[in-house]
């Protein structure tokens, strides 16, 4: 064991869920057996709370690549001299609507969506703002056997569009966006996942359908698919199988985008709000 291994205390917030890690410093490199022990407590706990951080760009980058490599952000600018991270800035001057205020996992549209999403609170507002979770795990798990056997062969239609395209909901800002967002034709583009996905470590299915990116189903008339689409919808996010994540300053959270959907609440008109975002590589979806 390394002279400098510090061990990694949790403390669970919800079972099997989420958990506070504390006693370790991720501004500077992690021992193998610290980056061990962060590894497998983010198998346990998918939505991981980091406290008493104290990150900067350069940190959080450096941090996740000792966790894999990183994913691809698509629409948003990365920052000048760190290519894997993006502010997730906004003034309080701001009207636009809020950055990511609807359920979704993170770039689902992708071919290799990411596996894990990495968020440190630079400046938070003194209330509001806080991140909320639902777990797809407990939510397929709760759904009856005739509707876990009706998902099993059905594939969801997933794209950027809704969001990022020439007539979606960033084409539509107005001057006080201060996040560098892109808007672009290649959002229409679509991709075609498993409504429910086996997660490649624990083997466990997972309802992988969103609000803002999964706008069908293949094979399905529309209004068949809406249909269904807003069933999932409204039953995944139940709130039993929902955590609401109340921000500190310094706190870093990583959650894992193959088994939970989330969205960013507002409440803090007024103040600023300042994150560093960065995303690590994933693998193409499996049907569980």
């Amino acid at each position: 064991m390394s002279a400098d291994f510090k061990p990694l205390t949790l403390t669970p917030r919800v079972p099997q869920f989420a958990a506070h890690a504390s006693g370790i410093d991720l501004s500077r490199p992690l021992p193998p057996e610290t980056l061990d022990a962060v590894r497998a407590a983010w198998r346990d706990y998918p939505v991981l709370c980091f406290t008493d951080q104290h990150l900067d760009p350069a940190s959080l980058q450096d941090f996740a690549a000792q966790i894999g490599p990183f994913g691809e952000d698509p629409y948003v600018a990365p920052l000048p001299d760190f290519p894997h991270v993006i502010e997730v800035k906004r003034e309080a001057r701001e009207t636009a609507p809020i950055f990511g205020s609807q359920w979704h996992s993170d770039w689902s549209f992708q071919a290799t969506p990411p596996s894990a999403t990495l968020l440190y609170g630079a400046e938070i507002p003194p209330s509001g703002g806080d991140t909320v979770f639902a777990d797809c795990v407990a939510a397929y798990a709760a759904l009856s056997p005739t509707m876990q056997s009706l998902l099993a062969g059905l594939n969801g239609v997933h794209t950027a569009a809704p969001a990022y395209g020439p007539k979606g909901l960033f084409s539509r800002d107005d001057a006080s966006r201060s996040m560098r967002i892109i808007v672009s034709s290649d959002a229409e583009r679509c991709e075609v996942h498993p409504l429910v996905r086996r997660h490649p470590e624990s083997g466990r299915p997972a309802l992988y359908v969103n609000h803002v990116y999964t706008v069908g189903i293949e094979g399905m008339r529309r209004d068949e698919s809406r249909a269904l689409l807003e069933f999932l919808f409204g039953h995944l996010t139940q709130p039993e199988f929902v955590h609401r994540h109340r921000w500190q300053p310094g706190s870093l959270l990583m959650w894992d985008n193959r088994r939970v959907v989330h969205f960013a609440d507002g409440g803090y008109e007024g103040h600023r709000r300042l994150m560093y975002r960065s995303t690590l590589a994933g693998e193409r979806p499996v049907r569980a």
